[in-house]
């Protein structure tokens, strides 16, 4: 079962990204008000907000957490065509009562480099070491390093890659299998009706990194893209956010000169009837989360034909969740029994029972 539980934020515009740190623990919002919020979580699962400032001159668009290998570090990015590194540091004592200190968000730097609003910002993964990737609507991808992660004031541009379109959002894969610092990036331009989510990839040969593959079946604007984490697939999963939902499988192949390629296969999905703006997987990817204009959060999971089926809607109000689909066939009805059924025990086989 699913629960909805309400919380007052408190911002003063839209909110657009919620983020948990990687422990769960931890949740950052940002908004329209050019506020970042902070919460934790107390032993009793009630959040609250322990940080709170001015972050930006204008909308934040996205707010990304690093590792915490390299400390509490968030980013965030905004339409003033900035983005900023935050560091939690540790401040003076409240008070000699409690005995407890304050901690405060220090800007460590402002990356600058964009002309145009950044759309998105996204750590990579760990093993890349502390790199930074940003999208502008002018269509470049910036990838930022940190050298040295004592010292977060200095972050030099590593790779430019530009892109014809304006981009909205991207992910960085978190696997090494098949293609090293995999990145993929989505464009909400509608003028073109091309395809509207790219790959790229770092190129041994060119030293940088360069687009790979197009999925040229997305032709909608995109507004959010999502690798799942790698749990021992021989393939990748992407989930993209737009008109529909969509799940992009990716798969290794050679062409007839025996060269390595990458295999697309695209998988739309139209319950929501409506755009899609966000998507997100859980840590070992069996389940996907969705939002659209429908005011609804719809959970997907894998059955065990391997396709993905929508298991509950969560409602914003608060009420509580229904469960999809509501199926008319036979066969429907059975996948759905099997994915929702509920097993009690009715009784004890002894050891007096024969083996037959």
């Amino acid at each position: 079962m699913f629960d909805v539980e309400p919380i007052i934020a408190d911002h003063k515009d839209v909110i657009h990204d919620v983020v948990f740190d990687y422990y769960g623990r931890r949740m950052a919002t940002c908004s329209s008000d050019q506020t970042v919020k902070i919460w934790d979580e107390d032993d009793q699962g009630k959040w609250s907000v322990t940080s709170s400032w001015k972050a930006h001159s204008g909308s934040i668009w996205r707010v990304s957490w690093a590792h915490p290998e390299f400390g509490q570090v968030i980013a965030t990015c905004s339409f003033d065509r900035t983005a900023s590194v935050w560091e939690e540091v540790m401040g003076e004592k409240v008070t000699t009562v409690t005995n407890s200190p304050s901690r405060r968000w220090v800007r460590r730097t402002t990356l600058v480099d964009s002309r145009t609003s950044v759309t998105d910002v996204e750590f990579a993964p760990k093993y890349l070491g502390l790199l930074l990737a940003t999208a502008s609507a002018d269509g470049i991808i910036r990838i930022y390093e940190a050298p040295d992660i004592m010292n977060l004031s200095q972050w030099p541009v590593q790779h430019e890659i530009p892109n014809k379109l304006s981009l909205s959002c991207l992910s960085w894969n978190t696997s090494t299998y098949m293609v090293t610092q995999l990145l993929a990036a989505g464009s909400d331009e509608s003028a073109t009706p091309t395809g509207k989510v790219f790959l790229y990839a770092y190129s041994e040969n060119a030293r940088k990194c360069v687009k790979i593959e197009t999925v040229n079946d997305i032709t909608d604007p995109v507004t959010d893209v999502a690798f799942a984490p790698n749990a021992g697939r021989t393939f990748h999963m992407l989930a993209v956010a737009s008109k529909d939902l969509y799940i992009v499988n990716i798969r290794g192949a050679t062409d007839s000169t025996g060269a390595g390629k990458l295999e697309l296969q695209t998988l739309k999905f139209s319950e929501h009837n409506c755009p899609v703006w966000r998507v997100c997987w859980n840590m070992l990817a069996t389940m996907l989360i969705s939002t659209g204009d429908d005011g609804c959060v719809r959970i997907w999971r894998m059955n065990y034909t391997r396709q993905w089926k929508c298991a509950a809607v969560l409602k914003a109000e608060g009420s509580g969740p229904t469960y999809e689909p509501n199926p008319t066939t036979p066969a429907a009805l059975a996948t759905t029994a099997a994915a929702t059924a509920k097993y009690y025990k009715k009784g004890t086989i002894g050891n007096q029972v024969p083996w037959h």
